[in-house]
């Protein structure tokens, strides 16, 4: 059950004598994880009620003090603590304000936003998020001053721009599109006020086209997304020019949606755009350049066009050099490049190059982890296919033996290995 909060007076009394013999204020906040419960109380150390304390901070300064601090501590990337600091925000105005307050709403928005930002808890984002839209569907007012209405309209856009981000990463494609939906028409109306400037701040028309096309893509309105992708790549070329870093993430999503639709010359459009910004923006041995290198070949080699098979070859190779060099032979990313090229070789049918290069990443040593399962399942798989059996049944065996450790033995993966192994040793051909 939650303390009821304790609203100080003004009584004032001056502070003597050794410790406790005149009441010192005791301050305490505390929050549940999943930011089910907030609390803030004040008390004496001996146990008095608050009217007899002498010397205290006002509610209404403590809370200018902690809203100053909270943004001084995300200025210099103290982010935990802004977090903290957001917290206490909540209770103090639920002190000064009441619980019904606007101001109220204002403070669980921006928790919510901070959640889902900073904590990356999207459950207690939505949780906060909801309480901010309760607060404020109780009755707003907005026959307040031009400022109080800037400020409500901007709690509109934290809460339900944080309610869409939430929806989304919890895979709920239908609400973070609804809740995304009201964030843009807030917009449209702060446009036809001439207010969309001076409200919108940390939440830019780039998040919101950027979540909406993302949001669309979840529910497979392809055609919707990629006007929103669009969108967003406009509203950051038009501030901050086409080489801006922010571009890359966009042009990838824009991509795999084109890819989605089958349109590879247009996804290999915008991962040309994407690569290009990071060769100019990284050093050319870096792992931001592999991704978009590896992500371009493998475009060119989901087109199936035999034209684009020496470019395929070109990107998958500078992809696989890049992150050699960088992170290493035996990296995780380094062997998934090694597998998705392999698999373009088997496809073009070169398959005693994929067989080579493979053999040659797995080295003396085997790994237990997903990557080398897979990379051992399709070099058994290239000496099956070799009439090699028994050669293959033994690295296929092997491959088990990695999938078990890794998945469990009633995983997919595992029992379509074993009833492989299982056919093969029944037809005699494994050689057991």
């Amino acid at each position: 059950m939650s303390v009821p909060i304790r609203i100080p007076t003004d009584s004032i009394y001056e502070e003597r004598g050794s410790l406790c013999t005149t009441p010192k204020t005791v301050t305490s906040i505390h929050a549940e994880e999943d930011g089910s419960i907030l609390d803030y109380t004040e008390r004496s150390c001996d146990g008095a009620p608050p009217h007899d304390l002498k010397k205290r901070a006002l509610p209404v300064d403590k809370l200018s003090r902690t809203q100053l601090t909270a943004e001084q501590c995300i200025q210099d990337n103290e982010l935990l603590q802004a977090h903290k600091e957001l917290i206490r925000c909540v209770a103090l105005n639920r002190i000064i304000h009441g619980d019904g307050h606007w101001r109220l709403a204002k403070a669980f928005a921006d928790l919510a936003y901070s959640y889902l930002t900073i904590r990356e808890l999207p459950v207690q984002a939505r949780q906060h998020a909801e309480s901010a839209k309760n607060i404020l569907l109780r009755g707003l007012d907005m026959s307040k001053s031009v400022e109080e209405k800037r400020e409500v309209l901007g709690t509109l856009v934290t809460i339900y721009y944080t309610l869409g981000l939430s929806h989304l990463l919890q895979n709920n494609g239908r609400e973070s599109f609804l809740s995304l939906q009201k964030v843009e028409k807030i917009v449209e109306e702060l446009e036809e006020l001439q207010e969309k400037t001076s409200v919108l701040g940390k939440i830019t028309e780039k998040d919101i086209a950027l979540a909406l096309g993302r949001a669309c893509v979840m529910q497979n309105k392809l055609s919707l997304a990629v006007n929103f992708f669009e969108q967003a790549i406009k509203t950051v070329t038009s501030s901050e020019g086409d080489s801006s870093p922010e571009l890359i993430s966009i042009y990838r999503d824009v991509a795999r949606t084109e890819q989605m639709r089958r349109r590879h010359d247009q996804a290999i459009h915008y991962l040309l755009q994407a690569h290009s910004i990071c060769q100019a923006v990284y050093k050319k041995l870096s792992v931001e350049v592999a991704q978009t290198g590896l992500l371009l070949a493998k475009a060119y080699a989901a087109a199936g066009h035999s034209e684009y098979n020496e470019t395929a070859d070109k990107y998958f190779t500078e992809s696989l050099s890049v992150y050699q060099a960088v992170l290493g032979p035996e990296d995780p990313q380094t062997l998934n490049t090694c597998v998705e090229f392999s698999k373009w070789l088997i496809q073009i049918g070169k398959t005693q190059e994929a067989y080579k290069m493979l053999q040659e990443a797995m080295g003396s040593e085997t790994q237990y982890n997903e990557i080398v399962a897979e990379m051992l399942s399709i070099m058994g798989s290239i000496h099956l296919a070799d009439g090699k059996i028994q050669k293959g049944y033994r690295l296929l065996k092997k491959c088990l033996e990695v999938q078990t450790a890794v998945y469990s033995s009633q995983h997919s993966k595992s029992r379509e290995t074993q009833n492989l192994l299982s056919t093969l040793q029944k037809s005699g051909a494994s050689g057991e």
